[in-house]
């Protein structure tokens, strides 16, 4: 989340406060999940997104990637950085980001800065360090940003839900993604053999608004039909 809103920061000219970045962990994810989304044509990456419209929007959770999309291969111990632009089209810079060299450049970096700071020296790149953290300075030289609301996302989403296994089920669920304005690209159903009673749904949507999405699983956890609305995972790459 902090280098997102070093990024973003970067990126749109601007100041962007890690209280801007919604950010969500990788806890709720299962071995179920990533089987799925093998079994789907993609892989599951933790990503920091930054998005610029008129508005900012800065955000960090798990992803749905397409195999064929270049971050689905970063792995181990490399970092990558994917950009796109209305011009420049797509670029990324992919490297190590852990390992002997990686951090042992970066500790020693560090140790030469507190060295620099224990002996006063005024270099300029502590000056310039010192003018950014500076919040009157920063916010003189980097104007604030609007930052857009979660709520105003739009892609595609990927849920899970176990709901009891029995005629009518899949139209009572189905009918709640069509009164909050979210369109099912894709359904899948497999058995639990722990519980033959029950069953697990897997769904892929179009593009949707989050707003709209969370409300839909707002009203599937009061159905009676449904046991426990498991993983929502957003998806990249368009449709």
């Amino acid at each position: 989340a902090a280098k997102a809103a070093i990024l973003a920061s970067i990126a749109a000219g601007a100041v962007v406060h890690l209280d801007d970045v919604y950010c969500e962990g990788i806890s709720s994810l299962t071995v179920t999940d990533l089987d799925s989304a093998e079994r789907l044509g993609y892989a599951v990456k933790l990503l920091a997104i930054v998005e610029r419209d008129n508005e900012i929007m800065v955000r960090v959770h798990p992803a749905l990637v397409p195999k064929d999309h270049p971050l689905a291969n970063v792995r181990d111990a490399y970092n990558a950085v994917f950009v796109e632009g209305s011009t420049v089209g797509e670029l990324m810079f992919y490297g190590p980001g852990a390992g002997g060299g990686p951090t042992a450049t970066a500790v020693l970096g560090d140790l030469i800065d507190a060295s620099l700071e224990a002996q006063d020296k005024k270099s300029a790149v502590q000056n310039e360090k010192r003018e950014f953290q500076d919040s009157e300075t920063a916010n003189h030289s980097y104007p604030e940003v609007s930052i857009s609301s979660m709520e105003e996302l739009r892609t595609c989403y990927y849920l899970s839900v176990e709901v009891i296994d029995r005629p009518g089920v899949l139209a009572a669920v189905s009918g709640v993604f069509g009164t909050h304005d979210v369109s099912i690209r894709l359904m899948e159903q497999y058995e639990l053999p722990d519980n033959p009673d029950d069953a697990h749904l897997v769904f892929l949507t179009h593009i949707a608004q989050e707003k709209n999405m969370q409300a839909a699983i707002r009203e599937l956890q009061t159905l009676e039909v449904v046991r426990q609305v498991n993983t929502l995972i957003r998806v990249i790459g368009g449709e």
